[in-house]
């Protein structure tokens, strides 16, 4: 029978299931290390692949979620930070040329909205936005029952959005983007800017490593610079997902990434900097606001979602 695979490419692990057609049950699932001293990145992926094809069983297409920058209209990863050598990579051709199936390739979180969407905790929401908040900040946005990806694959970066001009460096190089506030990084890195002020004292002092988990659990504990990380964090991502509403006048609002799982020390001063900023009442009117369903398995049920979606179309 006919298969179809699924890849999530992150990097520090690889995951890849198989899945029969219109089924979410994973025949096979395999993981692995992004990287090793004996094979290329590439070469690891064609592993998996083959790894995770069933016996017996005969593989019909492959759908691939990867970090972007990259265009899923010509099958090309542009250049992702996490695998510097892969500048302009045509993955899709060199996959179809080896499995000789169709292959589709998406930005990972807008493919992790399109199986909130599609299996998660966007079913039966049109217009849907999601945001996921862990080492960065990406997002995915669902309008009028599409994926939106723009012209060439490159749009609902919504973690690269500016929300305060010349704002602290964000890890693209640019300033003042929602990244560069309420990410894990950018709330670690807060702290440790300001306990170069000798005389702030926090408990964090005696942390070996700062981590937003670890600073969240400071915050819980009552330390005033923790919970001031976070409070900035929420500011911020209010700030910026007051625009995201008006832009996208979504139905749902869905967060995912281990930053949203710290709970009320960030959605606290997110709701209350949401309402300063929003531009009438009305945009939180029957808006839902939830976290994501999917999991680790966001990625790779996405992918299965894009293939889904183009082999219905072909």
């Amino acid at each position: 029978m006919s298969i179809y695979i699924a890849v999530d490419l992150g990097g520090t692990h690889i995951r890849a299931a198989s899945f029969r057609p219109k089924e979410t049950e994973a025949l096979s699932h395999q993981k692995i290390k992004t990287r090793s001293k004996d094979e290329t990145i590439f070469e690891r992926i064609l592993g998996l692949i083959e790894d995770t094809i069933p016996e017996n069983e005969t593989l019909s297409a492959i759908g691939i979620a990867a970090p972007g920058p990259l265009n899923p209209r010509t099958g090309i990863i542009l250049n992702t930070p996490n695998i510097e050598a892969w500048d302009n990579f045509p993955i899709v051709e060199k996959l179809n040329a080896h499995f000789n199936v169709p292959v589709y390739l998406g930005n990972d979180a807008n493919l992790a909205a399109l199986g909130e969407w599609k299996y998660g905790a966007g079913r039966g929401h049109d217009h849907l936005v999601y945001l996921t908040i862990s080492t960065g900040v990406g997002g995915g946005v669902i309008s009028d029952g599409r994926l939106l990806e723009g012209v060439n694959g490159l749009g609902a970066e919504l973690g690269h959005v500016t929300v305060l001009a010349d704002g602290p460096e964000c890890g693209c190089g640019h300033r003042g983007h929602l990244e560069a506030f309420s990410s894990g990084t950018a709330i670690a890195k807060y702290v440790e800017e300001e306990l170069k002020d000798k005389l702030r004292v926090s408990s964090l002092r005696l942390s070996s490593k700062r981590t937003a988990k670890t600073i969240a659990a400071a915050a819980k504990s009552g330390d005033e610079l923790a919970i001031s990380a976070f409070d900035r964090a929420g500011k911020y991502l209010g700030i910026g997902v007051a625009s995201f509403l008006h832009i996208f006048n979504p139905s749902i609002l869905i967060f995912g990434g281990g930053v949203s799982m710290s709970g009320d020390l960030l959605f606290d001063p997110f709701y209350a900097s949401l309402k300063e900023e929003i531009f009438g009442p009305t945009y939180l009117e029957n808006l839902k606001i939830t976290t994501a369903a999917l999991g680790d398995d966001a990625g790779l049920l996405g992918a299965l979602a894009l293939v889904e979606m183009k082999s219905k179309i072909s």
